[in-house]
């Protein structure tokens, strides 16, 4: 079992954490996180290799059970 003394440093150093986390969102808005990032890829190269190498894959017929389970 932890000593007491222990759980209240670790109890301190967690709200000192929580606090620095908050300061630093605090004003920003997380709302639109979605539609900033909606859009802000989709003419680079790279990711639109991407989707033409997923719609192939699809089209091959090749997604198993395996493959759709992640395993």
């Amino acid at each position: 079992m932890l000593d007491e003394n222990i759980l209240e440093r670790r109890l301190l150093n967690l709200e000192k954490a929580v606090s620095a986390l908050e300061s630093k969102v605090e004003g920003k808005s997380l709302e639109n996180w979605l539609e900033q990032l909606i859009g802000s890829v989709s003419d680079e190269e790279a990711f639109l290799e991407a989707l033409e190498y997923g719609r192939a894959f699809r089209k091959s017929g090749k997604l198993t059970d395996k493959v759709l389970k992640g395993s």
